[in-house]
């Protein structure tokens, strides 16, 4: 019979751990909300600000480029997708707390400016050097306390990429419906030469990733900063990346300034190479991540966390979605919702394998990580079982994962 002492631990026991699986779900929700509470509020200044038919039009016309946008960060997360929470928390961010605070700062520094040299126009200095330097910083924010409080999160340069295109996504969205707004209500519908049209052929047409292009940098220099175990580089990085995101921005805010010759030298000559080098660098990372992926299968599948059958489907994007088909046709899209969760934690744990194999993680980290992927994994096969096109069990061996990363003397001669 158990004893009031014990139950008592017991109950104690249970109730700490649902607190903390209340604490894990409820701040990341609450978070949410207060972002998109932020987001209401700009909303309403940048009403207040044109009026509310030019929001509104401006609203509707900044749709087009953030779904653009949107649809292109998403195509280039296939592999190894995020969090929808966290990517929904990064675009959030963007649009509410990044606008919000770049507004408060921005004013702070135009009135001090007037306040010290007078009421002079300092609209060059103000788009040229601080709207780079205090945007930039509010964007990144949010990708640098991700990485410090979810470092997990982050197997690369495609990663760090993701999360702050998404954050600059939500800034442009907002700051397009201000530019939109201001130009309907100056100017109308207008044409080429003014209006929306003018200002949305800009923006919309000619730079709809200008802002995720900026803070893409930063991202990169997030990314590189997860692959080094060099203390100084760590911190370099993302400095390095900030300050390259500021330049562009700076550049680029000129250009729009002076116009004519100087803004087309500026898109040709600086931007457009720089969006297909960053293009360039996303696909060659890309096929870095299904290569590692694709070497770590093998030890998977010895370790029983895969069978034989699934490695060639597992190992590329194209035989992933195929095998999704045929789960969504035999058993439904529950099953095939499984197998996606499946699919995500197999890549996940490689990655994981990868970094323990190159020692660039520590063994507790390791395990508890390991432990939690493994058990998304068990779900999702639990999910799937009992459908013969979904998940095949096999009888795991969590030794062999450790047995893998040890390596052989070399023998001498």
């Amino acid at each position: 019979m158990t004893s009031p002492d014990l139950q008592a631990a017991d109950l104690s026991g249970a109730r700490r751990l649902q607190t903390r699986k209340h604490l894990a779900v409820g701040w990341p929700i609450a978070g949410l909300i207060v972002l998109g509470m932020c987001g209401l509020v700009m909303l309403g200044v940048t009403t207040s600000r044109v009026g509310g038919l030019a929001a509104s039009v401006g609203a509707v016309a900044a749709l087009l480029p953030v779904a653009v946008v949107f649809a292109a960060i998403v195509w280039i997360d296939r592999w190894e997708p995020e969090p929808p929470m966290l990517l929904v928390g990064a675009f959030l961010w963007g649009a509410g707390g990044a606008t919000a605070s770049a507004l408060l700062l921005n004013d702070a520094v135009t009135n001090l400016g007037d306040l010290l040299l007078g009421p002079t126009d300092h609209r060059f200095f103000q788009m040229a050097v601080m709207a780079p330097v205090v945007e930039e910083a509010a964007k990144a924010l949010f990708v640098v306390a991700l990485w410090f409080r979810r470092r997990s999160e982050f197997n690369g340069l495609v990663d760090g990429i993701v999360y702050a295109a998404l954050t600059a996504a939500g800034f442009a969205f907002i700051e397009n419906i201000l530019y939109f707004g201001k130009a309907f209500a100056e100017g109308g519908l207008g044409g080429v030469s003014g209006g929306v049209v003018a200002v949305f052929i800009l923006r919309g047409v000619l730079a709809p990733f200008s802002h995720p292009l900026f803070s893409a940098m930063i991202g990169i220099g997030i990314g590189l900063a997860s692959r080094t175990e060099d203390k100084r580089m760590r911190v370099l990085y993302p400095v390095l990346g900030y300050l390259a995101a500021v330049v562009l921005h700076a550049v680029w805010n000129a250009s729009t300034l002076l116009g004519g010759t100087e803004f087309l030298n500026m898109y040709f000559l600086i931007m457009v190479p720089i969006f297909f080098g960053t293009g360039w660098l996303v696909m060659w990372q890309r096929k870095r991540e299904q290569r590692i992926v694709a070497e770590q299968l093998p030890v998977l599948q010895r370790a029983g966390l895969i069978v034989r059958s699934e490695v060639e489907m597992l190992a590329s994007l194209a035989g992933r979605r195929g095998w999704l088909r045929k789960v969504r046709r035999g058993a439904g899209a529950e099953a095939a919702k499984a197998v996606r969760d499946y699919q995500i934690a197999v890549t996940e744990l490689a990655f994981l394998q990868h970094r323990a194999a190159q020692g660039r993680t520590t063994s507790a980290a390791r395990r508890a990580r390991r432990e939690k992927l493994i058990a998304d994994l068990k779900h999702a096969r639990r999910s799937a079982t009992g459908n013969q096109h979904a998940i095949r069990t096999a009888r795991i061996k969590i030794d062999e994962l450790t047995r893998a990363n040890i390596k052989r003397p070399v023998r001498r001669q």
